[in-house]
């Protein structure tokens, strides 16, 4: 199979080190006894509980209802019985209102799934409503709840659907299983979602490092369909949309825009199978699939996971962790969260469980930046990492916000090409999070 890769300017070439789960066909993690639904696991307004401690529920019945707009529906993954609405300890360290459901242990866990919603029939506010009924979110890892994309505003229209099959960050392999396995769901999710939206073409871009999911995904497009997969260089952050758009089309997206300016939009091939399985077969976001991996884990796996299912579990159902495991992070090693305890929930955002040992942990000693701007030949964003990690230490957000520190993807590629050890993009989050807190 011949291949022309295109790929985006700037970036970084990150070890890939998928070889130990990306031929691990996906399997599904067994039923655990607790389940705990933290009411912020998307970005937006927390959903708001529609259940009380007592009560028994049905797996993928609706337990909280968005709160807002950008907001999301969540569902209990499992048949069983509210325990407690309380404060639990979210994987970013927060304590937040969730809700703890216990599994039935004689229930089958067979979902009883109401009719598909007939997504041709309907409205395009029913489209989006039904969308947020759902509960889908984008499955990369922002977790940005989907309908919220699909509320085109007056004047724009959306040309272009692009799927992000990239998954640049290492170890990760969810997308790629995805691809490989359910080519025909993913192709069906993007054909309604492109029908909806009126877009003229739907453009796949995978990494070429994912042949298996090229071929897989080409194989299933239907004939005469306005679809295509474009292979791309290997290359990190390929994922984030605006640099997705720029190696795809050339096209660079100006600051403060969204791919909507420009008549596109992204979604992950991940989402895409979700919502497929929602408007053909009724199922909600109640289960998603996870990567285990790394050198601190027993036996890699590539998990479909209940949304709910404590980190210890999961880890234990893949034998455990190493003696010589040193940290354990949900998502990929450089946009991933450290994790303080193992008894955090999987969130539908959690595309990943990485072991680490002593060896990829330990920090390297910080030195003084010595100028010599390989953070600038790296940013995607074509900013000055360097300067803004000097702002950062001294506080000045004003002038950060005048260096458009709000355009930074903390994707980390500055961290990683510093040669003085400097956390350039640990500092650039911590301040970013203050002018938030400032303005907010």
């Amino acid at each position: 199979m011949t291949l022309t890769a295109r790929t985006f300017r700037h970036g970084i070439h990150p070890e890939g080190h998928k070889e130990s789960t990306a031929d691990l066909p996906i399997r599904r993690m067994p039923f655990g006894d607790r389940f705990v639904l933290p009411l912020s696991q998307h970005a937006g307004a927390p959903a708001k509980p529609v259940v009380r401690p007592g009560e028994r529920v049905a797996r993928g019945q609706v337990v909280a209802e968005a709160a807002a707009f950008v907001s999301s529906t969540i569902h209990s993954p499992v048949t069983g019985t509210v325990t407690d609405l309380g404060l639990r300890h979210h994987p970013n360290g927060r304590l937040v209102d969730a809700i703890e459901v216990d599994a039935d242990p004689f229930s089958s866990q067979e979902v009883r799934l109401p009719a598909p919603a007939p997504w041709r029939e309907m409205s395009d506010e029913e489209f989006v409503e039904q969308v947020q009924r759902a509960g889908l979110v984008g499955m990369g890892g922002a977790a940005f709840p989907s309908h919220v994309k699909y509320k085109v505003p007056a004047g724009k229209q959306i040309r272009t659907l692009i799927l992000n099959g990239c998954e640049c960050e290492p170890f990760l392999t969810t997308d790629h299983r995805t691809m490989v396995e359910r080519p025909e769901a993913v192709l069906a999710g993007a054909h309604i979602v492109a029908t909806r939206l009126g877009a003229e073409e739907t453009v796949i871009g995978v990494e070429l490092n994912k042949p298996a999911a090229i071929e897989a995904l080409r194989g299933a497009i239907p004939e005469g369909a306005p679809v295509r997969v474009v292979p791309l260089k290997v290359k990190y952050p390929q994922g984030a949309e605006k640099m997705l758009i720029e190696a795809l089309f050339g096209l660079e997206i100006p600051s403060g825009g969204l791919p909507l300016d420009v008549g596109m939009l992204v979604n992950n091939v991940g989402t895409m199978a979700a919502l497929h399985d929602y408007f053909e077969t009724g199922l909600p976001l109640i289960e998603r699939v996870v990567t285990v991996a790394g050198p601190g884990v027993e036996r890699p796996a590539n998990l479909l996971v209940p949304v709910g299912t404590p980190v210890r579990a999961v880890l234990d159902f893949c034998g455990g962790l190493l003696p010589r495991t040193r940290e354990v992070i949900l998502g990929g090693p450089m946009m991933g969260m450290p994790m303080a305890s193992l008894d955090v929930p999987v969130l539908k955002g959690t595309s990943g469980i990485l072991a680490f040992t002593e060896a990829e942990t330990r920090l390297p000693t910080e030195y003084s930046c010595i100028r010599c701007g390989r953070c600038v030949e790296a940013c995607p964003q074509f900013l000055n990492p360097s300067r803004l990690a000097r702002l950062a230490r001294a506080g000045r957000w004003e002038d950060m916000e005048r260096s458009f520190v709000k355009d930074c993807v903390e994707c980390g590629s500055c961290s990683f090409s510093c040669p003085s050890g400097i956390p350039i993009v640990q500092l650039i989050r911590v301040s970013k999070s203050a002018i938030r807190d400032r303005d907010s």
